[in-house]
Protein backbone atom coordinates (compact mmCIF):
# COMPACT_ATOMS: atom_id res chain seq x y z
CA UNK A 1 0.00 0.00 0.00
CA UNK A 2 1.29 3.45 -0.88
CA UNK A 3 1.40 5.52 2.32
CA UNK A 4 1.03 8.74 0.34
CA UNK A 5 -2.41 7.61 -0.72
CA UNK A 6 -3.52 7.30 2.89
CA UNK A 7 -3.05 11.04 3.34
CA UNK A 8 -5.21 12.05 0.39
CA UNK A 9 -8.95 12.64 0.68
CA UNK A 10 -11.22 10.11 -0.92
CA UNK A 11 -12.63 12.84 -3.11
CA UNK A 12 -12.47 16.58 -3.58
CA UNK A 13 -15.76 16.88 -1.69
CA UNK A 14 -13.86 16.17 1.54
CA UNK A 15 -11.55 19.19 1.22
CA UNK A 16 -12.12 21.60 4.07
CA UNK A 17 -14.44 19.15 5.82
CA UNK A 18 -13.25 18.49 9.36
CA UNK A 19 -15.78 15.73 10.07
CA UNK A 20 -13.92 12.42 10.09
CA UNK A 21 -16.71 10.11 11.25
CA UNK A 22 -20.47 10.57 11.29
CA UNK A 23 -23.19 8.02 11.93
CA UNK A 24 -26.80 8.67 10.98
CA UNK A 25 -29.57 6.61 12.57
CA UNK A 26 -27.17 3.68 12.90
CA UNK A 27 -28.95 0.57 14.17
CA UNK A 28 -28.19 -3.13 14.42
CA UNK A 29 -30.53 -6.00 15.26
CA UNK A 30 -29.51 -9.53 16.15
CA UNK A 31 -32.80 -11.33 15.81
CA UNK A 32 -35.16 -9.72 18.31
CA UNK A 33 -32.31 -7.99 20.14
CA UNK A 34 -31.58 -4.39 19.14
CA UNK A 35 -27.88 -3.99 19.96
CA UNK A 36 -27.56 -0.42 18.63
CA UNK A 37 -30.54 1.89 18.30
CA UNK A 38 -30.52 5.01 16.11
CA UNK A 39 -26.96 6.11 16.97
CA UNK A 40 -25.95 9.58 15.79
CA UNK A 41 -22.37 10.57 16.62
CA UNK A 42 -19.84 12.88 15.00
CA UNK A 43 -16.05 12.98 15.37
CA UNK A 44 -14.10 15.96 14.06
CA UNK A 45 -10.41 16.55 13.47
CA UNK A 46 -8.55 17.05 16.74
CA UNK A 47 -11.21 15.23 18.80
CA UNK A 48 -10.49 12.63 21.41
CA UNK A 49 -13.93 11.06 21.44
CA UNK A 50 -14.88 8.84 24.37
CA UNK A 51 -17.38 6.09 23.56
CA UNK A 52 -18.72 4.81 26.86
CA UNK A 53 -21.26 2.38 28.19
CA UNK A 54 -21.69 -0.63 30.49
CA UNK A 55 -20.82 -4.11 29.25
CA UNK A 56 -23.30 -5.12 26.58
CA UNK A 57 -24.17 -1.52 25.73
CA UNK A 58 -23.43 -1.92 22.01
CA UNK A 59 -19.96 -0.36 21.84
CA UNK A 60 -18.26 -3.33 20.16
CA UNK A 61 -21.11 -3.70 17.67
CA UNK A 62 -20.80 -0.02 16.79
CA UNK A 63 -17.05 -0.27 16.26
CA UNK A 64 -17.66 -3.35 14.12
CA UNK A 65 -20.03 -1.37 11.89
CA UNK A 66 -17.53 1.51 11.62
CA UNK A 67 -14.83 -0.95 10.54
CA UNK A 68 -17.19 -2.65 8.05
CA UNK A 69 -17.02 -5.92 10.01
CA UNK A 70 -20.73 -5.81 10.91
CA UNK A 71 -23.51 -4.81 8.51
CA UNK A 72 -25.99 -2.27 9.90
CA UNK A 73 -29.68 -3.14 9.97
CA UNK A 74 -30.44 0.50 9.16
CA UNK A 75 -28.72 3.87 9.11
CA UNK A 76 -25.30 4.71 7.76
CA UNK A 77 -21.62 5.29 8.55
CA UNK A 78 -19.90 8.23 6.88
CA UNK A 79 -16.10 8.40 6.86
CA UNK A 80 -14.15 11.38 5.57
CA UNK A 81 -17.21 12.85 3.91
CA UNK A 82 -18.37 9.75 2.03
CA UNK A 83 -20.68 6.84 2.81
CA UNK A 84 -18.69 3.80 3.91
CA UNK A 85 -20.60 1.59 1.48
CA UNK A 86 -19.41 3.64 -1.52
CA UNK A 87 -15.75 2.59 -1.27
CA UNK A 88 -14.99 0.76 1.99
CA UNK A 89 -11.30 0.08 1.32
CA UNK A 90 -10.53 3.70 0.46
CA UNK A 91 -11.96 4.79 3.81
CA UNK A 92 -10.72 1.93 5.97
CA UNK A 93 -7.09 2.28 4.91
CA UNK A 94 -7.21 5.69 6.60
CA UNK A 95 -8.20 4.11 9.95
CA UNK A 96 -6.01 2.42 12.56
CA UNK A 97 -7.45 0.31 15.36
CA UNK A 98 -6.25 -1.57 18.42
CA UNK A 99 -9.13 -3.77 19.57
CA UNK A 100 -8.58 -5.47 22.94
CA UNK A 101 -4.93 -6.52 23.45
CA UNK A 102 -2.37 -6.04 20.65
CA UNK A 103 -0.86 -9.29 19.36
CA UNK A 104 2.78 -9.61 18.31
CA UNK A 105 5.43 -12.32 18.06
CA UNK A 106 6.90 -12.62 21.59
CA UNK A 107 10.28 -13.89 20.37
CA UNK A 108 10.83 -10.92 18.03
CA UNK A 109 11.93 -7.45 19.09
CA UNK A 110 9.57 -4.51 18.96
CA UNK A 111 11.41 -3.27 15.86
CA UNK A 112 11.26 -6.63 14.10
CA UNK A 113 7.55 -6.96 14.81
CA UNK A 114 6.89 -3.59 13.21
CA UNK A 115 9.18 -4.41 10.31
CA UNK A 116 7.23 -7.61 9.66
CA UNK A 117 4.04 -5.57 9.71
CA UNK A 118 5.37 -3.00 7.24
CA UNK A 119 6.24 -5.81 4.82
CA UNK A 120 2.68 -7.13 4.97
CA UNK A 121 1.26 -3.63 4.41
CA UNK A 122 3.81 -2.70 1.74
CA UNK A 123 5.55 0.52 0.69
CA UNK A 124 6.31 1.78 4.19
CA UNK A 125 9.96 2.90 4.60
CA UNK A 126 12.09 1.73 7.52
CA UNK A 127 12.39 5.34 8.63
CA UNK A 128 8.68 5.20 9.47
CA UNK A 129 9.38 2.50 12.08
CA UNK A 130 11.88 4.81 13.77
CA UNK A 131 9.37 7.65 13.67
CA UNK A 132 6.47 5.77 15.27
CA UNK A 133 8.68 4.17 17.93
CA UNK A 134 9.93 7.60 18.84
CA UNK A 135 6.38 8.95 19.02
CA UNK A 136 5.37 6.29 21.55
CA UNK A 137 8.68 6.60 23.47
CA UNK A 138 9.89 3.08 22.67
CA UNK A 139 12.89 3.77 20.45
CA UNK A 140 15.41 3.00 23.20
CA UNK A 141 13.76 -0.41 23.76
CA UNK A 142 13.17 -1.19 20.09
CA UNK A 143 15.63 -4.10 20.00
CA UNK A 144 14.25 -5.79 23.14
CA UNK A 145 12.03 -8.84 22.66
CA UNK A 146 8.32 -8.14 22.78
CA UNK A 147 7.90 -10.95 25.32
CA UNK A 148 10.02 -8.94 27.77
CA UNK A 149 7.94 -5.78 27.44
CA UNK A 150 5.78 -4.49 30.27
CA UNK A 151 2.03 -4.13 29.73
CA UNK A 152 2.44 -0.42 29.09
CA UNK A 153 5.16 -1.02 26.52
CA UNK A 154 3.02 -3.61 24.76
CA UNK A 155 0.13 -1.17 24.53
CA UNK A 156 2.43 1.55 23.18
CA UNK A 157 3.83 -0.83 20.56
CA UNK A 158 0.25 -1.66 19.56
CA UNK A 159 -0.46 2.04 19.10
CA UNK A 160 2.79 2.44 17.15
CA UNK A 161 1.69 -0.32 14.79
CA UNK A 162 -1.54 1.55 13.98
CA UNK A 163 0.44 4.71 13.17
CA UNK A 164 2.61 3.11 10.47
CA UNK A 165 0.29 3.96 7.53
CA UNK A 166 -0.53 7.46 8.89
CA UNK A 167 -4.19 6.86 9.77
CA UNK A 168 -6.47 9.85 10.29
CA UNK A 169 -8.81 8.06 12.71
CA UNK A 170 -7.40 5.80 15.43
CA UNK A 171 -9.79 3.57 17.40
CA UNK A 172 -8.46 2.41 20.76
CA UNK A 173 -10.32 -0.17 22.85
CA UNK A 174 -9.33 -0.13 26.55
CA UNK A 175 -5.75 1.11 25.89
CA UNK A 176 -4.97 1.47 29.62
CA UNK A 177 -6.53 -1.81 30.73
CA UNK A 178 -4.26 -3.65 33.17
CA UNK A 179 -1.66 -0.88 33.34
CA UNK A 180 -0.04 0.51 36.46
CA UNK A 181 -0.38 4.28 37.16
CA UNK A 182 2.86 5.08 35.29
CA UNK A 183 1.70 3.12 32.25
CA UNK A 184 -1.69 4.83 32.34
CA UNK A 185 -0.04 8.24 32.37
CA UNK A 186 2.13 7.33 29.38
CA UNK A 187 -0.92 6.37 27.32
CA UNK A 188 -2.93 9.32 28.64
CA UNK A 189 -0.23 11.76 27.53
CA UNK A 190 0.11 10.06 24.15
CA UNK A 191 -3.56 10.01 23.06
CA UNK A 192 -4.12 13.80 22.69
CA UNK A 193 -0.84 14.08 20.76
CA UNK A 194 -2.02 11.46 18.30
CA UNK A 195 -5.35 13.24 17.83
CA UNK A 196 -3.63 16.53 17.07
CA UNK A 197 -0.97 15.09 14.75
CA UNK A 198 -3.02 12.48 12.89
CA UNK A 199 -6.65 13.49 12.92
CA UNK A 200 -8.81 12.08 15.73
CA UNK A 201 -8.99 9.31 18.32
CA UNK A 202 -12.06 7.27 19.25
CA UNK A 203 -11.52 5.87 22.74
CA UNK A 204 -13.59 3.02 24.16
CA UNK A 205 -12.93 2.61 27.87
CA UNK A 206 -14.44 1.77 31.26
CA UNK A 207 -11.86 3.90 33.10
CA UNK A 208 -13.97 7.01 33.41
CA UNK A 209 -11.41 9.08 35.29
CA UNK A 210 -8.93 8.52 32.44
CA UNK A 211 -11.58 9.39 29.84
CA UNK A 212 -12.44 12.62 31.63
CA UNK A 213 -8.78 13.66 31.59
CA UNK A 214 -8.11 13.08 27.88
CA UNK A 215 -11.39 13.29 25.95
CA UNK A 216 -12.89 16.39 24.37
CA UNK A 217 -16.28 14.82 23.64
CA UNK A 218 -18.13 11.71 24.83
CA UNK A 219 -21.15 9.63 23.97
CA UNK A 220 -22.70 7.34 26.58
CA UNK A 221 -24.90 4.45 25.47
CA UNK A 222 -26.82 1.73 27.31
CA UNK A 223 -28.54 -1.22 25.65
CA UNK A 224 -27.86 0.45 22.33
CA UNK A 225 -29.62 3.71 23.24
CA UNK A 226 -27.73 7.02 23.39
CA UNK A 227 -28.01 8.63 26.82
CA UNK A 228 -25.59 11.53 26.31
CA UNK A 229 -23.60 13.00 23.44
CA UNK A 230 -21.73 16.24 24.13
CA UNK A 231 -18.46 17.80 25.17
CA UNK A 232 -17.00 16.80 28.53
CA UNK A 233 -17.46 20.36 29.79
CA UNK A 234 -21.12 20.52 28.78
CA UNK A 235 -21.82 17.14 30.34
CA UNK A 236 -20.15 17.75 33.69
CA UNK A 237 -21.60 21.28 33.94
CA UNK A 238 -25.07 19.70 33.89
CA UNK A 239 -24.14 18.06 37.18
CA UNK A 240 -23.20 21.18 39.12
CA UNK A 241 -23.75 21.14 42.86
CA UNK A 242 -23.02 23.11 46.02
CA UNK A 243 -21.78 21.54 49.27
CA UNK A 244 -22.89 23.37 52.39
CA UNK A 245 -21.89 22.79 56.01
CA UNK A 246 -24.51 24.01 58.50
CA UNK A 247 -25.38 23.02 62.07
CA UNK A 248 -29.15 22.92 61.46
CA UNK A 249 -29.21 20.55 58.50
CA UNK A 250 -32.88 19.53 58.91
CA UNK A 251 -34.03 23.15 58.95
CA UNK A 252 -31.74 24.01 56.04
CA UNK A 253 -33.16 21.13 53.97
CA UNK A 254 -36.70 22.32 54.70
CA UNK A 255 -35.84 25.87 53.57
CA UNK A 256 -34.08 24.76 50.39
CA UNK A 257 -36.68 22.15 49.42
CA UNK A 258 -39.07 24.84 48.18
CA UNK A 259 -36.47 26.75 46.09
CA UNK A 260 -37.48 26.13 42.45
CA UNK A 261 -33.98 26.09 40.90
CA UNK A 262 -32.66 23.45 43.32
CA UNK A 263 -32.83 20.01 41.67
CA UNK A 264 -31.85 17.79 44.60
CA UNK A 265 -30.72 17.79 48.22
CA UNK A 266 -28.78 15.02 49.94
CA UNK A 267 -26.34 14.57 52.81
CA UNK A 268 -22.74 13.48 52.53
CA UNK A 269 -20.07 13.43 55.26
CA UNK A 270 -21.58 16.30 57.24
CA UNK A 271 -22.45 18.39 54.19
CA UNK A 272 -25.70 19.15 52.46
CA UNK A 273 -25.14 18.43 48.77
CA UNK A 274 -27.43 20.67 46.75
CA UNK A 275 -27.95 20.21 43.02
CA UNK A 276 -27.89 23.80 41.81
CA UNK A 277 -26.05 26.03 39.30
CA UNK A 278 -22.71 27.26 40.63
CA UNK A 279 -23.65 30.89 39.98
CA UNK A 280 -26.50 30.53 42.50
CA UNK A 281 -24.14 30.08 45.47
CA UNK A 282 -24.57 33.62 46.83
CA UNK A 283 -28.36 33.50 46.40
CA UNK A 284 -28.53 30.14 48.17
CA UNK A 285 -26.44 31.46 51.07
CA UNK A 286 -28.69 34.54 51.35
CA UNK A 287 -31.82 32.37 51.34
CA UNK A 288 -30.54 30.40 54.33
CA UNK A 289 -29.31 33.50 56.19
CA UNK A 290 -32.68 35.22 55.83
CA UNK A 291 -34.21 32.26 57.70
CA UNK A 292 -31.56 32.34 60.44
CA UNK A 293 -29.42 29.47 59.11
CA UNK A 294 -25.77 30.34 58.54
CA UNK A 295 -23.31 28.28 56.52
CA UNK A 296 -19.85 27.73 57.96
CA UNK A 297 -18.65 26.41 54.61
CA UNK A 298 -19.90 26.62 51.03
CA UNK A 299 -18.10 24.80 48.23
CA UNK A 300 -19.04 24.67 44.54
CA UNK A 301 -18.19 21.65 42.38
CA UNK A 302 -19.01 19.95 39.10
CA UNK A 303 -19.99 16.30 39.04
CA UNK A 304 -17.31 13.97 37.74
CA UNK A 305 -17.85 12.04 34.54
CA UNK A 306 -18.15 8.91 36.68
CA UNK A 307 -21.03 10.40 38.67
CA UNK A 308 -22.79 11.48 35.49
CA UNK A 309 -22.24 8.02 33.98
CA UNK A 310 -23.76 6.32 37.03
CA UNK A 311 -26.74 8.67 37.08
CA UNK A 312 -27.46 8.08 33.41
CA UNK A 313 -26.92 4.32 33.32
CA UNK A 314 -28.33 3.59 36.76
CA UNK A 315 -25.56 1.11 37.43
CA UNK A 316 -22.07 0.69 38.78
CA UNK A 317 -18.93 1.96 37.10
CA UNK A 318 -16.23 -0.51 36.11
CA UNK A 319 -13.59 2.09 37.04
Amino acid sequence: MNTEKTKKPISDTNKGNDVILRTRGLSKDFGKLRAVDNLNIEIRRGDVFGFLGPNGAGKSTTVGMILNLVSPTSGSVELFGRELTENPWAALRRIGAVIESPAFYPYLSGWDNLEALTRSIGNIPRSKITEVLQRVNLLDRAKDKYGHYSMGMKQRLGIASTLLPDPELIILDEPTNGLDPAGMKEIRDLIPQIAQENGAVMLCSHLLHEVEMVCTRVAIIKQGVTLANSSIKELTNQGQYLKIRVEERIKAKSILSIVPWIKSISEEKGYLVVGAPLDKAAQLNRTLAEQGVFASELVSENSSLENIFLQLTGGKSDD
